[in-house]
């Protein structure tokens, strides 16, 4: 007999030495986690590099109608001479008109932009629509009587979240068909201040309602959100873009989406809102006062595959093939013979390790798809001629190929199918115990390791 094939291990302490160096194994492994993670915030801090000067993610609001109003409030003060006099002073205060109907129309331009490896998701964003002002015929409720309203002081503003993103003509507001002169800043607390507003005489709103028209473009990346206000708010967003998701608190009553594109649709009420049309002296909030994602209908522009989740999910399953693999070493150990050794072990564990290192390494320049066959044609070829020369047969080598073959091919299912991994995986992992239990039924785990043939020949 070969002196590989000579043993006087048990079988016993034949599974405790693959155990142990998988288990070692679990630093390096932990080590491409890590990088992973690290390449992934050098990605993000890449992207928005990138889109440095584009704008950023966009929230857009508005319009509203700013309409201030006076108030007489008695103050009693002390004059030179001591005596107590009342002085009556002049207070001034704000009410906020939100629209009884707005619809805005956007047309969403996507486009890619490169540096380096990486890519980001910019996006030019044409807004156009309408909205109608009236007073509501409970004002008394608000506490502002019609007579203190200072209508010829009216402002008409409209929310930005990056007001940096507007680009191309100057954005055109009318009302009923007169064009307004727009000032910058001074914007809607929803996006914390930032945006633009025009001065108007809103004196006709005693008598009838007021008609306003907008249209602007703005640039954005990564994700674009409304903040509906008014009695009825409708929004429609068209783009070219395959890949939306829809977030926030209010989503798209309508939607359509193909490789061509999408078209969603938002209808939100304010009762939905639970706000009033007419609000005196509304709240700032707290922080910027920009408003949260319960309050915004959102879509965001995500790339089909994010390889960085991708290749995070595979690494986690680094012990299935450290595990799967060093199992057929330890067969043919304990049943064929063939002795290996430590050393041996841990070689064949670095190379299932690297493929995770290359996956990373090539899926950042060629994609996913494409890493995942090159690092793993290339490991499985490594692994193939080192299983042959170890297990002294190329008819186990072969047995190993395919053995890796199918725990790669396994492993791209696993990660396509996303929410039924945890089930294949389970059933997989049953159907390989079964199948070592199997196989060593009659091996005695503690006594001596019995000189047997090699189940496998040349």
């Amino acid at each position: 007999m070969s002196a590989r094939s000579a043993s006087q291990r048990s079988p016993a302490m034949k599974l405790l030495l693959p155990s142990l160096i998988g288990a070692l194994l679990a630093i390096p492994l932990f080590a491409i986690y890590l990088l992973v993670y690290d390449r992934q915030n050098q990605s993000e801090t890449a992207q928005a590099s990138i889109a440095t000067g584009w704008g950023g993610a966009q929230l857009i609001a508005g319009p509203v109608l700013v309409i201030p109003w006076s108030k007489q409030v008695n103050e009693t003060v002390t004059a030179d001479d001591g005596k107590r006099v009342t002085k009556a002073t002049t207070e001034w205060h704000q009410l906020v008109l939100s629209p009884e109907a707005a619809s805005v129309k956007t047309d969403l331009t996507p486009s890619l932009r490169h540096r380096s490896i990486y890519d980001v998701v910019v996006y030019e964003a044409r807004n156009q629509g309408s909205a109608r002002f009236s007073l509501p015929p409970d004002l008394d409720r608000t506490g502002v009587p019609l007579d203190a309203l200072a209508f010829d002081r009216a402002q008409l503003r409209f929310g930005i979240g990056d007001s940096r993103g507007l680009f191309g003509p100057p954005p055109a507001v009318t009302v009923d068909g007169k064009k307004l002169a727009l000032q910058p800043g001074n914007g809607m607390r929803e996006t914390g201040g930032s945006g633009f507003s025009a001065w108007i005489d809103a004196t006709q709103l005693k008598g009838r309602a007021i008609g306003v028209t907008f249209d602007y473009q703005l640039r954005g990346n990564g994700s674009l959100a409304l903040v509906p206000g008014g009695g009825d708010t409708s929004w429609r967003v068209a783009s070219t873009w395959s890949s939306p998701s829809f977030q926030g608190g209010f989503l798209p009553s309508e939607k359509s989406v193909d490789d061509k594109g999408f078209t969603a649709i938002w209808r939100v009420g304010n009762l939905a809102l639970g706000t009033a049309l007419a609000v005196a002296d509304p709240p700032q909030g707290d922080g910027n006062g920009r408003a949260g994602d319960d309050h915004q209908a959102r879509v965001d522009l995500i790339t089909p595959v994010d390889l960085y989740s991708q290749v995070n999910r595979s690494v986690k399953y680094g012990f299935l093939f450290i595990g799967f693999t060093f199992l057929a070493f330890l067969m043919f150990d304990v049943i064929g013979g063939v002795r290996v050794s430590a050393i041996e072990y841990a070689l064949v564990g670095s190379g299932l390790i690297l493929f995770f290192v290359m996956l990373l390494a090539f899926a950042e320049v060629v994609g996913f798809t494409l890493a995942y066959c090159i690092a793993g044609g290339a490991i499985i070829s490594l692994l193939t001629f080192y299983s042959a020369a170890v297990l002294a047969s190329w008819k186990r080598g072969l047995f190993i190929a395919l053995l890796l073959s199918a725990l790669y091919g396994i492993l791209y299912l696993l990660l396509s199918l996303e929410d039924l991994s945890l089930l294949a995986g389970s059933v997989l992992l049953f159907l390989a115990l079964a199948a070592v239990m199997y196989l060593t039924r009659g091996i005695d785990w503690g006594g001596a390791a019995p000189e047997l043939e090699a189940a496998t020949t040349e």
